[in-house]
C-alpha cells in the first residue's frame, strides 16, 4: 500500500481542486490520500463524490498552532516566552478522522478562518510599505475560493517577479516566520488543539516538527509535553527533513511512544513536492485508523 496522509486542495492554498486532488492522487499510484487542508473541511464533500475505485480518503485537516511557553514553563501556560520569539513558536497539527460537525473544534477552525482575511490584507499593507506593488485583489483572485493564506501572497510575490518561487517567498526578508511583512494571527494552543481533537474522537500528527527553513522549531522537550498530553504522533519522512533530522525523530518518537508518519505535503503547483514523494507506513496507518471513532476512511467507488 502506498499511503500519503498530507495533501491540500483549493479549499486552502492547494492548487488542485479537491476532485483533481483524489484523481490525481489514483493517478500517482497511491492507495490512501488523506486531505488535510489548513483549518477546514470545506474539500470533503467534493473529494468523496469524486472518489476514484481503489482509492482511500482519510479526512483531515492541519490545525494552526502556538506554543507560548518554553517547556519546564508549563508549555501549555503563557509563561517562558521561547527565546528570540516572546509570542511562541507557530506550529502545525494534523489532525485525522475526527468528528467535522464537533462544534467545539468547529468553532475554534472558524475563528482561525476568519482571522486568515485581515492577516492576508495585513501583510499586503507591510509588502507595499516595502515597496512591492501587490494588491489585495490580486491575492484574494490568486486565493479564489480557498481559505487565503501565506501562500497566496507569496504566489503574488512571484508574479510580481520579486522572488522566483513561492518557497524564495518564505524568508526572513518577505514571509517567514518574523519576517519583514509576516503578520501573526489567531492560532490554537497545541495542548487545547490534542484536547479537541481527542474530543471530536481524531487522532492528532504534529507535521514537521524540525522544519528548521520555516523559522524556528519547538524543542524536543516541548514535543515530550506534547505527547503526555496525548498527541499521536509526529511526521517524520517530509521533504523539509533531511536525513539526519529524520533519524533524530525516529529516535525521539521510539523514546515516546510516538507513531510516525510520511507525507508528501502537496500542495499543486504552488510547491515542488510530488503527490506521494514520501508515505506512511501501512501498520502505522493501520494504528490511526484503530484509534479514530470520530470518522472513518471513506473507500473511492468510481466517482
Amino acid at each position: 500500500m502506498r499511503i500519503d496522509l498530507h495533501t491540500h486542495s483549493t479549499a486552502s492554498d492547494g492548487t488542485d481542486t479537491p476532485a483533481e486532488l483524489v484523481r490525481n492522487a489514483a493517478a500517482a499510484g497511491l492507495d490512501v490520500v488523506a486531505l488535510t487542508d489548513h483549518d477546514t473541511v470545506g474539500g470533503y464533500a467534493e473529494a468523496k463524490r469524486a472518489l476514484p475505485a481503489g482509492l482511500t480518503l482519510v479526512t483531515g485537516a492541519e490545525l494552526s498552532c502556538r506554543l507560548t511557553a518554553a517547556p519546564g514553563s508549563g508549555a501549555s501556560g503563557n509563561a517562558g516566552a521561547f527565546e528570540g520569539d516572546p509570542a511562541g513558536v507557530s506550529l502545525h497539527m494534523l489532525a485525522y478522522l475526527f468528528d467535522p460537525a464537533e462544534p467545539e473544534l468547529a468553532r475554534e477552525r472558524e475563528l482561525v478562518r476568519d482571522d486568515r482575511v485581515p492577516r492576508a490584507r495585513a501583510m499586503v499593507d507591510k509588502l507595499r510599505e516595502l515597496g512591492v506593488p501587490i494588491t489585495w485583489e490580486q491575492v484574494a483572485r490568486i486565493a479564489g475560493d480557498g481559505a487565503v493564506g501565506r501562500p497566496h501572497v507569496a504566489t503574488a510575490l512571484v508574479e510580481l517577479g520579486v522572488v522566483d518561487s513561492v518557497s524564495d517567498a518564505f524568508t526572513p526578508q518577505w514571509l517567514a516566520n518574523g519576517g519583514r511583512a509576516y503578520v501573526e494571527k489567531h492560532e490554537l494552543d497545541p495542548f487545547e488543539a490534542i484536547r479537541l481533537v481527542k474530543a471530536a474522537g481524531g487522532v492528532t500528527v504534529f507535521a514537521h516538527p524540525l522544519a528548521l527553513k520555516r523559522g524556528q522549531c519547538v524543542p524536543e522537550s516541548a514535543i515530550a509535553e506534547l505527547a503526555a498530553a496525548g498527541l499521536d504522533g509526529i511526521e517524520v519522512d517530509h521533504m523539509d527533513h533531511d536525513e539526519a533530522t529524520r533519524a533524530r525523530l525516529r529516535g525521539l518518537a521510539a523514546e515516546l511512544g510516538l507513531l510516525t508518519t510520511g507525507s508528501s505535503d502537496y500542495h499543486g503547483s504552488r510547491k515542488t513536492c510530488r503527490l506521494g514523494e514520501y508515505t506512511t507506513d501501512p501498520e502505522i496507518y493501520g494504528e490511526i485508523v484503530r484509534r479514530a471513532t470520530g470518522a472513518f476512511p471513506v473507500p473511492g467507488t468510481g466517482g
